[in-house]
C-alpha cells in the first residue's frame, strides 16, 4: 500500500486534559502524521474482528490498537463520519470529514481507490461510523473497519488530535429512550442549531442510548428521531427521563 505523508503542525494541547496535536486539517489526506519512530511490523488478523450489521451490510469493526498502529505507519486512511460542527472542533489530525450515512456533496473519500483501507470512526461510540462504512462497502471499496472503541477513546489515549476546540472540556450525556420500532433500527440525535450528530440502535427490547460528548449549553436543542416518533429538547430535558413518544 502506497504511504503519504502527511506534515503536522506541532503543539500541545488538550481535550478533556489529553495532549494532541494542533492543525488545521483543509489539506486532511486521511493519513496520519510519519513518526520518527516507525512501530515494528507485526501481524494482524482482520479477519477476526467482530462484525455489526448496518442497513443489511456487515462491517468490521477494528480495535483502537490495531487503528493507531496503521495510523502511525500510514497503511490506513482515516475517515470522520460525525457532523461538520463536531469535526471542526475535534478531530482525528490528518482525517477529513466524510458524515454518515454517504459521505455528502464533495466528500474526500471519493478520491480514495476501492482498494486502500479505510478506518471511518465516529463518538457514539461506531453506530455513524458503521452506517459510513457500509455505504462503503456497498459502494464497492474493498478493506473498510469502523473503529470499534469511538473517538473518546482516541482522546482518552492521547493521540494525535486537529481542531478549534481541543482544548475544551467536554462533558458525556446519555439519552435513554424507548421505541417500538424493529431492533436494530437506528435513532438519531441532531442538535437543532448546528450540525452535531450523533446515533443508536434500538435494542431487542425497544431501549436506546445515545451518547453525546459535547462542550456547549447545555440550554441548546436537540431533536432525538426514532423511526415511530421525533421528540425536541435541551439536554437537561432529554437526559432527565425515558424519552418516548
Amino acid at each position: 500500500m502506497n504511504r503519504r505523508t502527511l506534515l503536522a503542525v506541532g503543539g500541545t494541547v488538550a481535550l478533556g486534559g489529553v495532549a494532541g496535536c494542533l492543525g488545521g486539517g483543509s489539506d486532511a489526506n486521511g493519513y496520519g502524521p510519519e513518526p520518527e519512530n516507525e512501530p515494528d511490523d507485526r501481524s494482524i488478523d482482520t479477519g477476526s474482528y467482530p462484525t455489526q450489521t448496518f442497513d443489511g451490510v456487515a462491517v468490521p469493526l477494528a480495535p483502537i490498537e490495531d487503528v493507531f498502529y496503521w495510523y502511525q505507519r500510514q497503511e490506513a486512511r482515516i475517515a470522520d463520519a460525525r457532523g461538520s460542527d463536531q469535526y471542526e472542533q475535534a478531530h482525528i489530525a490528518g482525517a477529513p470529514l466524510s458524515p454518515a450515512p454517504d459521505g455528502g456533496s464533495n466528500d474526500p473519500v471519493a478520491e480514495w481507490t476501492t482498494d486502500e483501507r479505510i478506518v471511518t470512526y465516529c463518538g457514539c461510540p461506531h453506530h455513524l461510523s458503521g452506517l459510513r462504512a457500509a455505504s462503503l462497502i456497498d459502494a464497492g471499496y474493498e478493506d473498510v473497519y469502523a473503529l470499534d472503541d469511538g473517538f473518546q477513546a482516541w482522546i482518552d489515549a492521547g493521540y494525535p488530535l486537529e481542531g478549534s476546540s481541543v482544548s475544551e472540556d467536554r462533558a458525556t450525556y446519555s439519552i435513554q429512550g424507548q421505541s417500538t420500532a424493529a431492533p436494530g433500527e437506528m435513532v438519531m440525535l441532531e442538535q437543532v442549531d448546528a450540525d452535531r450528530l450523533e446515533a443508536a440502535p434500538i435494542a431487542d427490547d425497544g431501549s436506546y442510548t445515545l451518547q453525546l460528548h459535547y462542550a456547549g449549553s447545555t440550554d441548546s436543542r436537540f431533536k432525538v428521531e426514532a423511526p415511530d416518533y421525533t421528540v425536541e429538547g435541551t439536554l437537561v430535558e432529554l437526559t432527565s427521563t425515558t424519552v418516548t413518544p
